[in-house]
């Protein structure tokens, strides 16, 4: 049985990876919609290498009739349109930050808390943070080993987090730098070209920013809410792919040949930790790329049952677009996806 996908904020960066990674997994769909504001109607986006797409509007678009809303158009467009296509029974997984922290949504990594996905009462699933969506994915067989108490991590962020207009500014300034135009700050506060910026999202009155109080709090809701989450976000001049330094604190002993056979083992996972040059994975390298990559495992001395590593993943495909699909594909393998589901029962 196929479904019909209605995929909004489809001209958008992670909506054309949306569309790409359905087609790319082939996603039991029968139909097909592509959705983003009136602006964008008409234009028209690929699906998968031989099929196109003419967008319709989100604004007018009846989801009666359909099984599943992939939203990615904004967290005040989602906002809106997200809880009408709930109601209509269309099952939405939407990745802007609006719902994440909202009781009764779940908020879900599938190779974490798939099992949350029968929580969605509301017809509405959070897809997380970017960041965060790859660090629980490095977690969560560390924390099922040696129960992790804290965690300290400091992000890498490519500007592709920041959208389109993100990664156009970059390539402006760096271009610019080379023929001596004047560089502009637009979309971020300061100069990104050959420049790091520790500044992601406005500033909370205790001094962190909102997206380190996102991977704080989600982290919580996803893993674990005993954990203590200290995140200190930056911003640099990559196009694609996110890194992390992390740091954990556990409450069992560390042994590191355990840690590194379950992060070999685990879903989603790909270690490579080799003690030599070149032996452990950059951005660049995982672009394109589904899993989140582990490298430079180590023993934390400073702490108590501590442990440090690097690691990095494509951030518009398991920060967003991937997992949402991912999302998608648990609530099928669950038999929640459809007219049927057992979810609009209650």
């Amino acid at each position: 049985m196929g479904y019909r996908v209605a995929v909004a904020g489809a001209t958008g960066a992670v909506g054309r990876e949306l569309l790409r990674i359905l087609a790319e997994r082939n996603f039991p769909a029968d139909e097909i919609v592509a959705l983003a504001s009136s602006r964008s109607v008409g234009k028209e986006v690929s699906f998968g290498d031989k099929k196109i797409l003419k967008v319709q509007n989100l604004e007018t678009f009846d989801f009666h009739g359909w099984d599943l809303g992939l939203f990615s158009p904004g967290g005040a467009v989602s906002a809106i349109y997200a809880p009408k296509a709930a109601a209509a029974h269309c099952m939405v997984v939407d990745n802007t930050s609006h719902f994440r922290m909202e009781p009764g949504v779940p908020l879900v990594v599938p190779e974490v808390n798939a099992t949350a996905l029968q929580k969605a009462k509301k017809g509405i699933i959070a897809n997380p943070n970017c960041s965060t969506a790859q660090m629980v994915v490095a977690l969560k067989p560390l924390h099922e080993l040696f129960k992790i108490r804290r965690v300290v991590v400091s992000t890498y962020q490519a500007v592709s987090g920041a959208g389109k207009t993100g990664m156009d500014e970059l390539f402006t300034q760096t271009r610019g730098s080379f023929v001596h135009d004047p560089i502009e700050a637009k979309q971020f506060t300061k100069q990104i070209a050959f420049n790091v910026i520790p500044h992601i999202d406005r500033f909370l009155e205790d001094g962190s920013t909102k997206e380190e109080w996102k991977m704080a709090v989600e982290t919580r809701k996803i893993l674990d809410p005993d954990i203590q989450v200290l995140a200190t976000c930056v911003r640099v001049p990559v196009f694609i792919g996110h890194s992390e330094a992390i740091s954990i604190e556990c409450e069992r002993p560390i042994d590191l040949r355990k840690a590194q056979e379950a992060l070999r083992h685990a879903p989603g996972v790909i270690l490579r930790d080799e003690r030599e040059d070149g032996g452990y994975v950059t951005p660049v390298e995982c672009v394109g790329e589904d899993d989140t990559y582990v490298s430079r495992l180590r023993i934390d001395p400073t702490v108590e049952n501590g442990l440090a590593f690097w690691c990095v993943s494509d951030n518009l495909r398991k920060g967003a677009a991937l997992n949402a699909v991912q999302i998608a594909e648990s609530l099928v393998e669950q038999k929640l996806l459809g007219k049927n589901s057992p979810l609009w029962k209650n």
